[in-house]
């Protein structure tokens, strides 16, 4: 009998072709479209897939046959955990796929901000040539020191790939690493105040929690260099925006690249679109063709571990 697996995400056709393409036998796949609702689509699914939609005691109670859920990630603060436990539905996360993309993508918005890339895009689309006018304000990564707040998987990736531009690395986590680990990534662990104050580039990499929502507030900010940036492609909420803001209105901190935000769209009116000092992208940092491919393999791995009597990878409830 064929299971259905509920794909909680409305995602357009090209995307829906990927992950089709990677769908095992016996199984099939709807995607929810834009104006369903998330508790009636899922009420018949054996499986749900998650990424961003809430998944609440409601949906779960409604899903009567429900054996998995399934997030494609691994930032899982959307999902109601205990509900799923009193209802026995087990919750896996996903973090193949996840951290090549992300730890690249810090690259990508560290560089872009030290070389004025959006800037000397868009003057040259004005007809102008900024060949001089930018260099003052241009810099390099190499011999700089970069922080890292939370050293899992990705902080992990983003330190490995940094081991090439010449940097220091520091990096502060509630859990220290062994010292072989240390060793072979480069890092130095240090107290999370040292690191705000010796860090040219502070870089997010926890996870959403009680303990850490707001973390980024205007005493955090205020430890920073002015001269230091913020990059966050971690969660939206680690970061009091409104503080955040704030301190890159008044010189407080350089500037910030930020792939996530507390409020996913960003609204149209959020003053920080206006900021010429923050370099922004809609929580894209996973978000490749060959990550993705990568997800739907391991993520369709544990739904044919269920179907199949056996535990799946990565469970968390």
């Amino acid at each position: 009998m064929t299971q259905r697996i509920a794909y909680m995400e409305p995602v357009p056709p090209d995307v829906q072709e990927i992950i089709r393409s990677r769908l095992p036998d016996g199984y099939e796949i709807d995607f929810r479209p834009s104006d369903a609702a998330p508790v009636a689509f899922a009420r018949d699914a054996d499986f749900v897939m998650v990424a961003t939609t809430r998944i609440d005691d409601s949906l779960l109670q409604a899903a009567t046959q429900l054996r998995l859920v399934q997030h494609q990630g691994v930032g899982y603060d959307n999902i109601d955990l205990e509900a799923a436990r009193s209802r026995g539905v087990p919750v896996a996360i996903c973090p193949e796929g996840t951290s090549v993309g992300v730890a690249e993508h810090v690259i990508l918005l560290i560089l872009s901000i030290y070389r004025r890339l959006l800037e000397a895009d868009a003057s040259i689309r004005r007809g102008e040539w900024l060949q001089w006018e930018l260099r003052p304000t241009s810099l390099e990564l190499a011999g700089k020191t970069v922080g890292l707040v939370g050293f899992g998987r990705i902080g992990r990736e983003v330190a490995q790939r940094l081991r090439g531009f010449d940097v220091d690395v520091l990096y502060y986590d509630p859990f220290r690493a062994d010292v072989s680990v240390e060793e072979a990534f480069g890092v130095r662990f240090v107290s999370l105040d040292a690191l705000l104050a010796e860090s040219d580039i502070v870089s997010l990499h926890l996870p959403l929690s009680a303990e850490t929502r707001g973390l980024v507030d205007a005493e955090f900010l205020a430890g920073m260099k002015q001269s230091a940036i913020l990059i966050n492609t971690a969660r939206g909420g680690l970061v009091d925006q409104t503080a955040l803001i704030d301190a890159l209105r008044n010189g407080v901190i350089a500037a910030a690249g930020l792939d996530v935000f507390a409020t996913e769209p960003l609204p149209p009116d959020s003053p920080i679109r206006a900021l010429p000092n923050a370099v922004l992208t809609p929580h894209i940092a996973a978000g490749t063709a060959d990550a993705l491919r990568t997800k739907m393999d391991a993520c369709f791995a544990n739904i044919v571990a269920i179907s199949s009597g056996r535990e799946p990878a990565n469970r968390i409830a």
